[in-house]
């Protein structure tokens, strides 16, 4: 990740997704002053998780495409949610 500063205008490239970017931008633009750094603190986190999070997802797919077992403990949740997935059905989700 950069040592950039962070700007409105980096935060928005960060967020990456249109409709992501267009609500950052309302909500800054919107904030009265007292609200303004509080909002682009908020903003500024949102944009670091999710480069933080791409960059593992990157890591994740090296270590995939390399036939390598992925790093980390990882749970396996998949009684729970087909378990979840039976209730809703029966409850009559789609």
């Amino acid at each position: 990740m950069s040592d950039a500063p962070w700007t409105i205008d980096r935060i928005a490239d960060a967020l990456g997704a249109p409709a992501l970017r267009s609500r950052f931008l309302s909500e800054i633009n919107r904030a009265p002053a007292h609200e303004l750094l509080p909002t682009f603190a908020r903003w500024e986190r949102v944009a670091k998780n999710l480069l933080d999070a791409a960059d593992r997802g990157r890591a994740l797919a090296q270590h995939d495409a390399r036939g390598e077992e992925l790093p980390g403990e990882w749970i396996d949740a998949t009684d729970r949610i087909q378990a979840d997935a039976a209730r809703a059905r029966s409850r009559g989700a789609a």
